[in-house]
């Protein structure tokens, strides 16, 4: 296996953006190389969810470049975003809760999915998260949050994404679930799946990642491999509760 590093998929140059007169990214650079788990962390408000949500069309930046694999996506909306193969799990999972599991799946794959294909994907997701398979004619709404999540994550990879953005894939769910997400994680990146990721826990963040940033009041305060910035002693007093 080489040791070469993996070329970059995504590549983020000093990217703006804002809110009306607020700036909530203020000239991010970043690469996600292939093949790769990278994680953005950082306090609530430093804008780590704005970044995301530039990159999958639901925020369009005021300045700045986005590139996956070498293409100009920046600005794109969420539709060609999606076809372009940047597909967001995003914070609070965004279900379709009055619609059946195997709805919710139809609708993100019909469009990603090569002709005839559609069901083959459907059964791998089923395959892959057992308890959608259970129940893919039950409404989505009536799932558990942990079940919402797997659902979620479903939908994105039947959009075939050469990359996927992860939005705080832990929130609101119990540590058994949050441990069992995270395993999902790193299986979906096992099968070669590059991920960006979002993450409150800082610690699982850095625990599951190659590299890592930091960012605070929407610019980028450090950047480094993450098992490295986990002994960071900065990086352990802000977001790991202290030293070991």
């Amino acid at each position: 296996m080489s040791d070469a590093p993996a070329l970059p998929l995504l590549e983020i140059e000093d990217l703006h953006v804002a809110y009306g007169h607020v700036e909530a990214v203020r000239g991010v650079s970043l690469s996600v190389p292939e093949g790769s788990i990278v994680t953005l962390i950082g306090p609530n408000g430093a804008g780590k969810t704005s970044i995301l949500s530039a990159l999958a069309g639901l925020h369009r930046p005021r300045a700045g470049t986005v590139r996956l694999g070498g293409a100009d996506v920046t600005g794109l909306p969420a539709h060609r975003a999606v076809a372009a193969g940047l597909s967001l799990v995003p914070e609070g999972r965004a279900i379709l809760g009055r619609m059946t599991v195997e709805e919710n799946l139809v609708l993100a794959g019909e469009r990603r999915q090569p002709p005839g294909a559609l069901l083959a994907a459907i059964d791998e997701q089923c395959r892959r998260f057992p308890i959608l398979g259970e129940r893919r004619g039950q409404l989505a709404g009536s799932l558990s949050g942990g079940q919402q999540q797997m659902l979620a994550f479903a939908r994105a990879l039947l959009a075939r994404p050469r990359i996927l953005l992860l939005d705080e894939p832990s929130m609101g769910l119990s540590p058994i679930l949050v441990g069992q997400i995270f395993e999902m994680v790193e299986q979906i990146h096992r099968e070669g799946a590059t991920i960006l990721l979002v993450e409150q826990n800082a610690r699982l963040a850095l625990s599951v990642a190659h590299h890592a940033y930091v960012l605070e009041h929407g610019k980028l305060v450090l950047s480094g491999p993450a098992r490295e910035l986990a002994e960071d002693p900065r990086v352990q007093a802000a977001y790991l509760g202290g030293g070991h």
